[in-house]
């Protein structure tokens, strides 16, 4: 077929394209650009992740390495927020008003560091149960960055105090090198806390640069690169620095239907699934007890406290909420029984990024860490309400799936599971391993076409069954509900709506689930566009 080439503003370099109604994505990934599948210049998305002193942040950081295959790991940045900041070692006093340790009755005064244990090492902690799990894991999928690589990119950014950007650290420059450099494809930095260090890689490159010949160019190249995940504003940065000062920098708003890992989630469990997989005995049998990376992985009553002390972290004990209250502590979130999944309240953010099929990333299409609804206003400062953790002020996820979206819960945490059993499994027919897909990802036809569609869904796993469904997702400008002639066939036809539009786009999903003890499901995402 005729190749055309296409300018891509994203990158800044000339892409060979070809014309979306014979081109495939590939399973590394591909971007949109004027109603073109381009191919991606990168394997993977490029991630940096910016993390506070949190239990739910160490939770999520398991998550995020076990599925580290996935995409291309640039940072892990230790950072501040409202809720934990470390202070300067040397007695300076600090205090913002309207924080959660402003409420009346409370008496905190100026003080010099906040909920912070100093011989914190959380991000650490996780990389090295990552390198004991190694060499298990890389027998399931060879893509696994090795312990060495991984601990390259560990650097401590801007913890001093809450909300603070004034000097360059080791995080800030290892994030203003990579928005800096001349690698294509967009880098997607997240804030599992505050926006601090953030902030300062921005500012430092406003500094350097602001007085010199094609600063404008330069500044339209890092905005239109950086895709920022907000785990909510906790320091208020994102409002009052990063949006009035970068206004094109891309912030990807907060989604619906994705799976409930709050602290909350358990008491909004709706099916008996859902509860079971929140229960103590589904986690002491699938989790904890799966090696170093399951050990690390905090629940109710589990003995831990990550700054002693600490009157917002009521998690570790086990006792009743009138025993803790005598204790001092804040009881904002109720009791759950020993054993109970706590949080992993950032995860929704690289959730999208995940190589399951759905190209969650792309043109903010959605998949596990929910579609994306717009926002009309900048995340609204996280509120002081002991929260201690990223979900206080963000744009609410849904509390329970979407109808319009299968509940992801259940592939989401059997998901974890299984690469949980990976971590301690050297051999690789005793473990589960997704299914695949081959087919095409992006068709055009005329309303009232009829398409034939052909799959081939195959199991890595000798002996194993997969069973597919066909089912229409929420994106996409074509909003009536319409599906494949036979949803439980990979091979079938659609017949496009007569009422459908030219330009109107039409995202079926094929979803196949193998019948592992844990089902293990992967996805083709295919976007039908309109003549």
């Amino acid at each position: 077929m005729k190749k055309i080439f296409l300018f891509s503003a994203l990158s800044g370099l000339f892409l060979s394209v070809t014309p979306v109604a014979a081109q495939s994505l590939s399973a590394s990934g591909l971007n949109y650009a004027d109603g073109w599948a381009v191919k991606a210049p990168v394997e993977k998305p490029r991630v940096i992740i910016t993390a506070d002193a949190e239990l739910d942040d160490s939770n999520s950081m398991i998550r995020f390495l076990l599925y580290s295959t996935d995409y291309d790991v640039e940072g892990l940045i230790y950072t501040s927020s409202q809720f934990h900041w470390k202070g300067d070692g040397k007695g300076t006093l600090h205090y913002v008003t309207g924080r959660e340790y402003d409420k009346p009755g409370l008496g905190f005064k100026p003080m010099t560091n906040y909920r912070w244990d100093w011989d914190n090492r959380f991000i650490d902690d996780v990389v090295d149960a990552y390198e004991k799990a190694y060499p298990n894991l890389k027998v399931h999928d060879s893509r696994y960055p090795t312990p060495e690589y991984i601990r390259s990119k560990v650097a401590w950014g801007n913890v001093q105090f809450d909300g603070e950007f004034e000097k360059d650290t080791p995080g800030s420059e290892l994030i203003k090198k990579v928005l800096l450099d001349d690698k294509p494809g967009p880098v997607f930095v997240e804030a599992w806390g505050g926006c601090s260090t953030i902030a300062r890689a921005l500012r430092s490159i406003e500094e350097i640069y602001s007085q010199q010949p094609g600063y404008e160019a330069l500044k339209k190249k890092v905005s239109e690169k950086m895709v920022l995940y907000l785990s909510g504003d906790q320091d208020n940065l994102y409002a009052n620095y990063i949006k009035p000062f970068w206004p094109a920098v891309k912030q990807q708003p907060t989604g619906v239907g994705a799976p409930g890992l709050s602290f909350m989630s358990p008491m909004m469990a709706k099916t008996d699934l859902q509860k079971e997989l929140y229960s103590p005995a589904w986690l002491s049998k699938n989790v904890l007890s799966r090696g170093p990376l399951g050990a690390l992985y905090r629940v109710w009553g589990d003995g831990k406290q990550f700054a002693k002390g600490d009157i917002f972290d009521p998690f570790g004990f086990d006792k009743t909420a009138e025993e803790l209250k005598a204790m001092g502590y804040q009881l904002w979130c109720p009791l759950q029984p020993k054993g109970t999944f706590i949080s992993e309240g950032d995860t929704f953010c690289f959730l999208n990024l995940l190589d399951n099929g759905l190209y969650g990333y792309v043109q903010n299409w959605g998949g596990w860490g929910g579609y994306q609804i717009p926002v009309k206003d900048t995340p609204k400062p996280a509120a002081p309400q002991g929260f201690g953790g990223p979900q206080g002020g963000a744009p609410r996820r849904a509390a329970a799936p979407d109808p319009k979206t299968p509940d992801f819960l259940p592939p989401v945490m059997f998901g974890f599971a299984e690469r949980l059993k990976w971590a301690v499994t050297s051999n690789y027919a005793d473990a589960n391993h997704e299914p695949q897909i081959s087919g095409p990802t992006a068709l055009t036809a005329s309303a009232g076409e009829t398409l034939k569609l052909k799959y081939v869904v195959t199991d890595p796993d000798k002996g194993q069954k997969v069973s597919v469904n066909w089912w229409k997702h929420p994106m996409g400008t074509y909003e009536p509900d319409c599906n494949a002639a036979d949803p439980t066939a990979p091979a079938t036809t659609f017949t496009v709506p007569a009422d459908a539009k030219s330009g109107d786009e039409i995202h079926l999903v094929l979803e196949a689930t193998d019948n592992g003890n844990f089902p293990l499901v992967k996805y083709n995402r295919l976007v039908i566009t309109v003549k």
